[in-house]
């Protein structure tokens, strides 16, 4: 287990070196446009979101992942004074509208989210560890946790700032 943790971030870190193969590349130009303030998701697919669980699932191991980073040491700094409640909602709707569900994410972008924070590759990698036990716990499969973190993996560079 600790070993897969590991490679996760990694991949997500080296993933944009290497480019997509041509459909890979479309699907997430279309999957980045998709999570802009306000809108809804474009994806012609649901399977992922239906395979996460559904809009329910998605918030339970929301909110899972937010506490459990609220007591990890490494990274319970960034949340100082952030309205939790309002963070869960949003990042589920995130999580939502990646996977292709019927959400929209009304939250701001991910670059302008966390721009002021600081956050370094090693409290990225924490984040992804927390996501990733989050969704153990609720029982996500592993298959279905990589293609998640793979449609995300775009925005990495977005939340590293340092």
């Amino acid at each position: 287990m600790p070993s897969r943790l590991l490679l996760l971030p990694l991949a997500l870190a080296l993933g944009p070196l290497a480019p997509p193969p041509p459909a890979q590349a479309q699907t997430q130009a279309s999957q980045a446009s998709t999570v802009q303030p306000g809108t809804a998701p474009t994806a012609a697919d649901d399977l992922l979101y239906r395979e996460l669980g559904g809009r329910e699932s998605i918030q339970a191991f929301t909110d899972d992942f937010y506490d459990r980073m609220l007591q990890d040491a490494r990274i319970a700094h960034y949340f100082d004074g952030i309205n939790m409640k309002y963070l869960k909602r949003v990042l589920a709707d995130y999580f939502c509208v990646v996977a292709g569900g019927p959400c929209v994410y009304d939250g701001v972008g991910m670059k302008d989210a966390h721009a002021h924070l600081g956050i370094d590759r090693a409290a990225f990698n924490a984040l992804v560890e927390n996501l990733q036990l989050a969704m153990d716990a609720a029982g996500v499969p592993f298959g279905v946790q990589n293609r998640l973190l793979a449609r995300m993996a775009f925005s990495h560079s977005d939340i590293i700032t340092k």
